[in-house]
């Protein structure tokens, strides 16, 4: 019974020790009054500002481009046989009509002059029919027969001409050979590549600009480019513009052509691209100001001592500033410092203006 009222009592000190200290310790903590935190909730960001105005922009598209051959083939035999000539130096220049290779042609050859001796005889033939049919000792159908034998031979013989014709390779135009790829004495199908020749006089550059300038680029329009390995600026003349836009990348295929005499272009090089598209008056801001969001772009402008969102279409990019289509009016005050602390309705006071 004893240990029972000890425990009681200790019971009860813990319960008044509780409202001694405790009690009193919360009603002294101290609390934010609504108006300290209506002052803090107001409390403007200061930022820095761009007043958006026109400018006279430089409409100019950067590309990387390829160099291309203005023309190009495989050198194929259309028949097979056996290479007995071969008339190039590799990397070597190469006219027109100029014969590259030589098949082995002697059993054709045998065949012609053998049709050639037929084709006398049925023409003599033919002959003697002729002055029979004249007076009366033939019929017109033995006639015919003579006269279908020399046209038969004479179709015959011309085919052989062309089978013949196709053992010489030649060149068709002018170029440069490339490498070859077999010997004399190799035996060749249509299937192998005996050389490549490539026309690098003049050449031809390829690149792609995005489709929104479709309409601002025309055929002989002069365009600029560079190589790697040196400084020098060359020009080139837009020949062809694809009619077709590319689904995927939403670019439009260019081609010009540059006047190669002195050889320091070559099929296959990397070139940047300058096409120049004109000048246009139109709104410029700082890149800083633009936000990506997932539906397009963004700025921030001051209204009424607030930062609003407006979205906007983007055009031409450089490296400091952005051109804007469509989104801000001459005069808007564009927010270019604190954007990741901004959110619509943000108090904002002006702190610097940059130019």
């Amino acid at each position: 019974m004893r240990p029972l009222l000890i425990i009681l009592a200790v019971i009860v000190l813990l319960v008044i020790g509780k409202f001694v200290f405790f009690g009193n310790s919360q009603s002294g903590t101290p609390t934010t009054s609504p108006g300290t935190l209506s002052a803090k909730a107001s409390q403007a960001l200061p930022v820095n500002i761009y007043l958006a105005k026109e400018e006279l922009t430089s409409n100019t598209v950067y590309a990387s481009g390829t160099i291309v051959a203005n023309e190009e083939v495989e050198l194929r035999s259309e028949v097979s046989g056996r290479l007995v000539k071969l008339s190039i130096a590799e990397g070597s220049l190469v006219q027109k009509g100029q014969v590259i290779a030589k098949l082995n042609d002697d059993e054709l050859l045998a065949q012609l002059k053998k049709l050639e001796y037929e084709e006398q005889l049925a023409a003599q033939i033919e002959a003697r029919q002729k002055k029979l049919l004249d007076i009366n000792a033939i019929s017109k159908e033995e006639y015919d027969m003579a006269m279908n034998r020399v046209n038969t031979l004479s179709a015959d013989k011309e085919l052989l001409q062309v089978q013949i014709a196709k053992t010489a390779i030649k060149a068709p135009f002018s170029g440069r050979i490339g490498l070859k790829n077999i010997s004399e004495g190799a035996y060749i199908t249509p299937n192998e590549i005996i050389a490549n020749i490539i026309q690098t006089n003049p050449v031809k550059i390829d690149f792609p600009i995005p489709e929104k300038y479709a309409n601002l680029i025309q055929k002989g329009q002069k365009v600029q480019f560079m190589i790697d390995g040196t400084d020098e600026i060359f020009e080139a003349t837009v020949i062809a513009i694809d009619p077709r836009v590319d689904e995927v990348l939403r670019t439009l295929k260019i081609r010009a052509s540059y006047n190669n005499s002195g050889g320091k272009m070559l099929p296959g090089m990397f070139v940047r691209v300058t096409v120049p598209l004109g000048s246009e008056k139109s709104i410029m801001v700082p890149t800083e100001a633009v936000v990506p969001i997932l539906k397009g772009k963004k700025v921030y402008v001051i209204h009424q001592g607030k930062a609003k969102e407006a979205i906007v279409q983007t055009g031409l990019r450089t490296d400091k500033s952005v051109q804007v289509l469509e989104g801000l009016s001459v005069g808007d005050s564009v927010i270019v410092s604190g954007l990741m602390s901004l959110k619509e309705d943000s108090p904002v006071t002006l702190r610097e203006l940059v130019n």
